[in-house]
């Protein structure tokens, strides 16, 4: 299955404890961690993290700063992990407005763990999904008709996705919003949506589980009608 997380409510995770935001985004990193390790345990196939939105650009330098500064670290002390998890790593979203230090160590991560088959990890970074869907059309607009398959793949192109990965399953929004924000806008079309007042340094395990839990009670029909229906009619 596909699981997508927005991972949300680091900053007031700490002005709650009268922290800098910072801290909290410090704090959410090793969240991050242990839902990672937490969803290859449990044989998720592809995870999808929301790490950096496009918007995020217009928060304070400070934070954007200490942001990358936590991609940064992340990427270089999880990479070796990830490897020997058979974890492969991915950065989906734009790479035109990141530093080529940054970009060196995305590549070098990417490159080490890409013959992971345990779970596959995206971390969209500079992502925003509008931008995504108007780029794909406008590479494709001189190309004449063109069908869903050739435009996913050409979306994961734009993407810099390692490989087309199937639609987003769960969609994970911690800390009290009700929206998308941009993420993953064409995957979630029959995404099961999940959204959680935890704020997501407290995220954990077990509270992962619960997600998985509530996942395995919905009906997803895909546009049909519920499953106890279609075997009544079918004995009709």
């Amino acid at each position: 299955m596909h699981i997508a997380i927005i991972m949300d409510g680091n900053g007031r995770w700490a002005s709650q404890r009268r922290l800098p935001r910072t801290a909290g985004h410090r704090v959410g990193a090793k969240s991050v961690r242990a839902i990672v390790e937490a969803a290859a345990r449990r044989g998720v196939e592809t995870l999808s993290l929301y790490a950096f939105s496009a918007a995020n650009w217009s928060r304070p330098d400070a934070e954007v700063s200490a942001l990358f500064s936590l991609l940064r670290r992340y990427l270089g002390s999880q990479t070796q992990r990830c490897l020997e998890q058979s974890i492969r790593i991915n950065v989906i979203g734009r790479r035109d407005r990141l530093g080529p230090s940054l970009l060196q160590l995305i590549e070098r991560s990417e490159a080490a763990t890409a013959h992971g088959s345990r779970m596959l990890l995206r971390i969209a970074v500079d992502y925003s999904a509008q931008h995504s869907l108007i780029e794909t059309s406008r590479r494709l607009g001189a190309a004449g008709p063109v069908d869903r398959s050739q435009f996913i793949e050409h979306l994961a192109a734009v993407d810099h996705a390692a490989t087309v990965v199937p639609g987003v399953d769960l969609l994970i929004r911690t800390g009290g919003e009700k929206r998308l924000s941009d993420f993953l806008l064409w995957e979630c079309a029959y995404a099961e949506l999940l959204f959680l007042d935890t704020l997501w340094p407290d995220f954990d395990e077990p509270a992962f589980a619960e997600a998985l839990e509530e996942f395995a009670r919905r009906d997803r029909r895909f546009g049909r009608i519920a499953s106890t229906n279609e075997s009544h009619l079918s004995h009709a």
